[in-house]
Parts: C-alpha cells; sequence; structure tokens
C-alpha cells in the first residue's frame, strides 16, 4: 500500500467517516424482533448482564458496561481470555451473557460459548457473521454485519467495532426507557463532576453563601449606592418592611441614571429600581439559573419564595462550581 501525500489526506479521511456512518445507518434493519427480545431478556433478568470479548471486541464490551450501569442496567464486564483462566466464576446462575465478537469463531469465544450452554444461562450473541459458532449457539443474535471495515486494508476492526459500540447504545437507551430512568435517577449514579452538579446542584446551595443585600424603597441614593458596594453582588434587592420583593437595583440602572442627568439629591431606591426583576426559586437547578441568566444577558438571579425576597445568586457562584 502507497503512502498518502498531503492532498489526499482530507479525501482519506472522509472515506472512513462515510464508511462508518454507512454503517451504523445499515443498524437499522438490525433493530428487530431478536433486538426486542433481546431488550426484554436483560429486562427481566433477575442477575446482571454479563458482557464479554476478546481484542478490540473487548474494549467496546467495557465501555458498554459502563454505558449499562451509569443508566440503571447492573452489569459487569468478563473478558473472555480471563474466563476461561479463572474467571468464569464471575457468572452466576440468574445472569444473562452478551458475547461481542465480530467474526464469532475467535478460539477463546468458541470455548467460553461452550461453557456458558453448560451453565445454562441465556447467551446473546453481538456477532458480525450470522454463520459463526456464535451466532448458532446463541439464544438471541444481535447482528452487526458490516460490509466493510474503514481501514483500507479491510483488516482493523474500525467499522466493526463502531457498530458494536451504536448497538451496545441502543440497548441501554430502550433499556433506559422501559424502566423510566430519569435526570433524578442519572443524578444518583453520576455525583461527581460537571455532569452530577448540572443534575443535582440546586440554587438554594449557592446563593446561602452570599451577603444579602437589601434596601427599603425610600432609601436615599448614597445608601443604595453603599449597599451594593458592601454587599459585592453587583445588584441590591428593594424590600418592604416584611421582606417581599419590590425591584432591584443593579450597577447597570445606576449607570443608566446617572446617564440621564437627573438631580441626584432627589432620587430614592424605588425611583430607580427595576419593578420586574428576573428571579428564580430556591428549589430550581443551578444550570437553570445559568440558562436564563444568558438567556436575559444578566450576570445576577433574585432568589424568592412565594414573592419574599431570600437573597442573589451570581454568575460567579456558577463560575466557582464549574458550570460554565
Amino acid at each position: 500500500m502507497e503512502p498518502l501525500i498531503a492532498t489526499d489526506i482530507k479525501s482519506a479521511g472522509l472515506r472512513a467517516i462515510r464508511l462508518e456512518a454507512a454503517a451504523i445507518q445499515g443498524l437499522e434493519r438490525m433493530v428487530n424482533d431478536d433486538f426486542e427480545n433481546a431488550v426484554k431478556t436483560i429486562a427481566a433478568c433477575r442477575g446482571r448482564l454479563v458482557v464479554s470479548g476478546i481484542g478490540k471486541s473487548a474494549i467496546i464490551a467495557q465501555k458498554i458496561v459502563a454505558t449499562l450501569n451509569s443508566t440503571g442496567t447492573p452489569s459487569i464486564f468478563l473478558h473472555a481470555a480471563d474466563a476461561i483462566h479463572g474467571d468464569l466464576g464471575m457468572i452466576q446462575q440468574n445472569d444473562v451473557v452478551i458475547i461481542i465478537s465480530k467474526s464469532g469463531e475467535s478460539p477463546e469465544v468458541k470455548m467460553l460459548v461452550t461453557l456458558i450452554k453448560n451453565f445454562g444461562n441465556t447467551l446473546i450473541g453481538m456477532v458480525g457473521n450470522s454463520r459463526s459458532m456464535l451466532a448458532k449457539h446463541s439464544d438471541i443474535v444481535l447482528d452487526t454485519t458490516v460490509e466493510q471495515e474503514a481501514c483500507p486494508n479491510n483488516l482493523a476492526p474500525t467499522t466493526s467495532t463502531t457498530a458494536q459500540l451504536v448497538m451496545g447504545d441502543a440497548l441501554a437507551v430502550v433499556l433506559m426507557e422501559l424502566k423510566g430512568f430519569g435526570s433524578e435517577d442519572f443524578a444518583k449514579f453520576h455525583p461527581g463532576g460537571m455532569l452530577g452538579k448540572k443534575l443535582y446542584l440546586r440554587v438554594a446551595d449557592l446563593y446561602i453563601q452570599n451577603e444579602k443585600p437589601s434596601v427599603n424603597p425610600d432609601e436615599t441614593l448614597r445608601n443604595v449606592i453603599v449597599e451594593i458596594s458592601k454587599k459585592r453582588l453587583g445588584a441590591t434587592a428593594v424590600v418592604d418592611s416584611n421582606q417581599r420583593l419590590l425591584g432591584v437595583i443593579t450597577d447597570g440602572d445606576l449607570r443608566r441614571m446617572l446617564e440621564k442627568n437627573e438631580p441626584l439629591d432627589r432620587l430614592n431606591a424605588k425611583d430607580i429600581m427595576n419593578a420586574n426583576p428576573k428571579s428564580i426559586a430556591p428549589d430550581a437547578l443551578a444550570v437553570d439559573a445559568l440558562d436564563n441568566m444568558r438567556k436575559n444577558d444578566i450576570t445576577q438571579l433574585i432568589v424568592v419564595s412565594d414573592d419574599v425576597y431570600l437573597g442573589i445568586i451570581h454568575l460567579h457562584d456558577l463560575v466557582r462550581e464549574g458550570l460554565i
């Protein structure tokens, strides 16, 4: 095979992508009765789903297991080579087993198939060769046959492993929907990092760490400026004697007021305030507060409950938590 010249790099990359995209498109006809039976069998499993493979298929199996576990389907990975050298005890009586293989004829896979059939576990074969030993001895076959690898020599697992990965994702997504697995369930399994924070971090977790600037509607302009400067949130709420929110005054409101050249000694808080401030409830997700700020091009939101002023959440709070 002749090496690429520079002008061929883009065309070679596009060829690989198009071959893999065509393979994924071809999987649509594989979502058939066998696919439905596989989903129902896994959903009804009283044990775990054991996913096995060897070579590149083993790597795909690990990713599928990770996706299944994070979406509510208890799964474990079993390397086919390790299985026949002592790890077969991982498979319990009520487990369902998926073996992933392009050829379905690898020596380790063939031996593992025989052992699993002897155990009596339900075997699902995700295989790219319908005439293989794996396909013939599986209770359910998920066909991931591809016409051609993206590899120019049609050897390196590329298109075939993409098809396996997509089929695994399809199983996981359908099982999620079948179980009614929602965002709150997802958050339980993803408590750390950015994803977890987006799913569980609430406005109430953040605004309580801030100062609570407020003035009454008759407060002088000087006192308004002092309150905004002292509390360092770029704004202050205007409230009545019962802490009910009447409006908000921001740094921007002050600048716009100064541009009008009005007599400053005659102005009170009620003359400057925005009587329709953007607000948010304390139990709202922090990520919703971020969306609200972005949509309205503002840097803070007033936190209220039944029109009672609780505090302010600032864009800096969301930056600090890594949501931006």
